[in-house]
């Protein structure tokens, strides 16, 4: 058997850490990495609190960072890596770059784009459950760790 070293599990670890970065400064700890011919070239974490902005979601600071390296919009033959299932508004802007592949951690149930309907582009593929477990421990230390501060 081959050694992969670049699989979904890889890249999503890294996207684990830019979560612990967000989670480090009171983010809602979520992260993402996008991929190109298994290399990195975007990051992005929550900043919604640090920029005060609500569309500073992870994907949204990763898709910026990515169409910046590839000098333009579209996405084609990139990867998305999220910890959280990515939501409406994100799932939209991953629509417009034509992202080819989605691969996210933990289910949202609530604000989720896939209990949301919310359409992704006809040649994007998406994936969940890739480090699920981490990722859902992640945000619920976060919310208990939240409550308590309150």
């Amino acid at each position: 058997m081959m050694i992969q070293p670049f699989d979904d599990t890889y890249f999503m670890k890294r996207a684990f850490q830019e979560a612990e970065m967000a989670f480090e400064k009171g983010e809602i700890p979520v992260g993402a990495v996008i991929v190109i011919d298994n290399k990195i070239i975007a990051r992005g974490h929550n900043l919604t609190q640090t920029l005060n902005d609500v569309t500073a979601h992870a994907e949204m600071q990763a898709i910026t960072a990515a169409a910046n390296f590839l000098g333009g919009k579209y996405l084609q033959n990139c990867t998305l890596y999220v910890t959280l299932e990515p939501c409406q508004m994100c799932a939209g802007a991953l629509y417009w770059s034509q992202i080819s592949h989605i691969v996210y951690g933990a289910r949202d149930l609530d604000r989720g784009c896939i209990n949301l309907k919310t359409k992704l582009h006809p040649k994007t593929t998406i994936r969940g459950g890739v480090m699920e477990d981490e990722a859902s421990e992640l945000l619920k230390r976060f919310f208990i760790q939240r409550r308590n501060l309150n």
